[in-house]
Parts: structure tokens; sequence; C-alpha cells
């Protein structure tokens, strides 16, 4: 199952969509958010009390082979580990670079129903 995805521009909606999935039981442990900006990342995780996409979720063997060239492909290689295809990954990473931010919802196929 493909994980959710929803990119935002405003961190306050993103927070604000992070308590509806948590009022509709989605377990915080398949809550991720991620962008360019690791304090960015940190801060706005950290608030909502989402995850941010880290060794833990990555195969041990990638994260310690990754001694990664850029930024872009770190977080590439971290989209593909929780399961979008390269293209996918590249299409993202570009949006980040534009200074968005994604939310990323794994194991539950109710998630975009819920942000509506």
């Amino acid at each position: 199952m493909k994980p959710f995805i929803k990119e935002y521009t405003n961190d306050e909606v993103l927070k604000t969509d992070v308590s509806i999935l948590k009022d509709k039981g989605i377990n915080k442990d398949d809550v991720y958010v991620l962008s360019h900006d690791d304090d960015r990342t940190k801060r706005i995780a950290g608030s909502v009390d989402a995850n941010t996409i880290g060794i833990k979720e990555m195969d041990f063997g990638n994260a310690v082979g990754n001694l990664f060239n850029s930024k872009g492909d770190e977080l590439r290689s971290k989209l593909q580990e929780v399961g979008f295809s390269q293209a996918e990954a590249e299409n993202y990473e570009e949006d980040m670079d534009e200074g968005k931010v994604l939310l990323i919802v794994t194991n539950n196929e109710n998630a975009a129903s819920y942000l509506m």
C-alpha cells in the first residue's frame, strides 16, 4: 500500500491536519514530516508529535551505505524507504526544494479521506 502524502506551504495547516488524523485514530508511529530543512522538520514534528524519517525507518545497509552527495539524495532515499518510486521521490524532492513540507502517513488507507 502506497503511503498517503500531502504537501504544505503553511506549517499551521499541516499541524491542524495532523491533529485531525490523530483524532481519527491514526497511530502517531505512521505519521511523518519531511522537509528540506532539518530544523524545520524537527520543529514541526516535535510540535505535533509526529515522526521524522530516520535511521530506524531506513534499512540499516542503506542508512550506513548512503553517504549522501547532497540533501536531495538523502530526501529521495528517505521517500523511497517509505514506499515511493524513484520518480515520485524526485518529484517530491523538487517540491521540497521550493520550500514545501511533506506530511506522510503509512499503513493507513483512510488518511486521504480524513483530510478532504
